[in-house]
């Protein structure tokens, strides 16, 4: 019997590579366009390719590692993409500087266009520079959750530390948002779905 590799969870297939290396291009398929989109929103486009696939190359190699107790392979891969983007810190830095110098121009159909929208726009700048201001750590922490979409505990997981430390981190780098904007809180009341 052929068991179908789309109905596998990702833990399978990283199990099944340990025997079967070719068996790991289809976790690659399931979370490379992913990954990449993180990577291209941390590091730009230029750099977001390369990184994807280093964060693959390196997934693979130790992926004797990986707790098959795991069923999602996302945490994981985010934890490695958070190691890789760490080599790229300087372009990281670079784009945000250059985001945060933007001047948001408002279109000629402005009026059409919501509310929320209108006002995460007028924020980027503003976010831009509060992330430059961050800490790495802090900063990786931040971009998991927002961007990566993780939850508490697989934000925990990809940083290698308890999610208690999340937590906390998170308050903290709640208080210093907050004020870098002047008051807005830009987080959401999501985040009690998290954790």
């Amino acid at each position: 019997m052929v068991v179908v590799q789309e109905h596998l969870d990702d833990s399978a297939l990283v199990g099944q590579s340990l025997s079967e290396p070719e068996r790991f291009a289809a976790l690659f398929d399931r979370h490379a366009e992913e990954i990449h989109r993180y990577a291209a929103r941390r590091l730009g486009p230029e750099l977001a390719e390369d990184v994807a696939g280093e964060v693959f190359l390196v997934a693979f190699r130790v992926r004797h590692r990986y707790d098959l107790g795991r069923p999602d392979a996302r945490p994981w891969l985010y934890g490695i993409a958070t190691k890789v983007i760490a080599q790229h810190r300087r372009a990281e830095r670079r784009r945000n500087a250059a985001m945060a110098k933007v001047t948001v121009e408002r279109p000629a159909g402005f009026e059409e266009r919501s509310a929320d929208r209108v006002s995460a726009e007028s924020l980027q700048p503003r976010l831009a520079r509060a992330l430059t201001r961050l800490k790495p750590a802090e900063r990786d922490l931040l971009l998991l959750l927002a961007w990566a979409d993780l939850t508490y505990e697989e934000a925990a997981h990809a940083l290698g530390v308890p999610v208690g430390t999340v937590r906390s981190r998170l308050h903290r780098l709640r208080v210093k948002v907050r004020r870098a904007l002047g008051g807005i809180d830009p987080f959401t009341a999501e985040e009690s779905d998290r954790g």
